[in-house]
């Protein structure tokens, strides 16, 4: 593991905290960032300087994301509403649509691989799914969370499914096609807090991340996990559904002695074990975090999925390497983190670009955007 001592690129535009960035994957070194200022900043990281800055909310910008296959068009949450803009028509920068289904305000949207859906992740719990096709509301997720839902991700390789986190310490796996949740991971429970005491904070869940179809032969079907207890968590979606699978089938029948809960754990880890899909704790013990884990994402440069970079509140970026994760069945391995980048701010948000160089963009907690060469 190395620490990171290059300085970063500065990149300039917001007036307030920088929230939110993403990169785009058709043109390298396009960057869009979003602030608490109410404003959108577009970069060219082959140019200096910014390319647009300009005003799109009343309130601050909470999240961002492209349209899937058509990059040109990217949409924007602030409060309760969902923008869509064209940003090769910065001259009006007039909203292409406009949805205000949420009641509370988006923590994140994010679209589908399809470009038919978005998902709006809000402080009432809800996940609203909306039909851009057909500009509607598809459908309302709620009753999983019981607390602000604070992230959400579809998983490309099942395409009626949706994951979302929330500050009740739950992951739900939804399908969207029937508005209810196929398995809830509840990590305020014991057996789903593999370091139970690791700092004070409780295991909320504020950032997931899901890899790319195309990166699926180096990080498996998994799912990671930013928690508020300072852990990123890896876990096997495949397995997770298993799991949930093997409790519907073995449920004790009326009258029963109830040694069945043992049994039924002892089952759950035997298809854990099978699958290879055992959970996989990012903790301090193997260089983790100490304080709140905010956000995480898979790598886009180089061999796509390899690295796996984790932000968090204790100032640091972590790099991971994936492509060790598969076949480790605890934590006790100090060869998965193999750099540090040390901050002078807690991190909100990252990303990554598909370039050689300048391929890691970090939000802290000032207005001005950091930008690393990961190599």
């Amino acid at each position: 593991m190395t620490e990171a001592e290059a300085k970063p690129r500065r990149l300039r535009g917001h007036k307030a905290t920088a929230t939110c960035c993403i990169a785009s994957r058709d043109r390298p070194g396009f960057v869009a960032t979003s602030g608490e200022d109410g404003c959108i900043c577009l970069f060219d990281l082959r140019s200096k300087d910014v390319q647009l800055v300009t005003d799109v909310g009343n309130g601050p910008v909470t999240s961002l994301c492209f349209k899937s296959g058509n990059e040109d068009i990217i949409y924007v949450s602030s409060g309760k509403e969902v923008k869509s803009f064209d940003v090769h028509m910065p001259a009006s920068w007039r909203p292409l649509e406009s949805y205000n289904y949420n009641k509370e305000e988006i923590n994140q949207i994010v679209c589908n691989p399809k470009s038919s859906f978005l998902a709006c992740a809000d402080d009432g719990g809800d996940v609203k799914i909306i039909d851009i096709r057909q500009h509607c509301l598809y459908k309302t997720l709620r009753a999983g969370h019981s607390s602000i839902c604070s992230s959400a991700q579809f998983i490309p390789w099942k395409p009626w499914e949706v994951i979302s986190g929330g500050l009740d310490s739950k992951l739900v796996m939804w399908d969207f096609s029937k508005g209810r949740p196929n398995e809830i991971v509840n990590f305020g429970l014991p057996e789903n807090n593999g370091n139970a005491g690791q700092c004070y904070n409780p295991a909320f869940v504020h950032a997931i991340a899901i890899p790319d179809a195309d990166m699926l032969d180096k990080t498996n079907k998994i799912c990671v996990v930013a928690k508020g207890d300072g852990v990123v968590d890896v876990i096997n979606i495949e397995s997770e559904l298993n799991i949930s699978r093997s409790k519907s089938t073995t449920k004790p029948l009326k009258g029963s002695q109830s040694t069945s809960k043992v049994n039924i754990r002892d089952a759950e880890m035997e298809i854990l074990d099978q699958s290879g899909g055992k959970r996989l704790h990012l903790d301090y013990s193997v260089g983790g975090h100490t304080a709140a884990a905010s956000c995480v994402a898979f790598s886009m440069f180089g061999e796509r999925g390899k690295y796996l970079i984790s932000g968090g509140n204790d100032k640091l970026v972590k790099v991971w390497d994936c492509s060790r994760f598969q076949g480790v069945q605890t934590s006790i391995n100090n060869d998965l983190l193999i750099k540090n980048i040390n901050l002078n701010k807690k991190v909100n948000w990252l990303c990554t670009t598909p370039t050689e160089s300048e391929n890691l963009v970090v939000c802290d907690t000032s207005k001005v955007v950091k930008v690393y060469s990961i190599s």
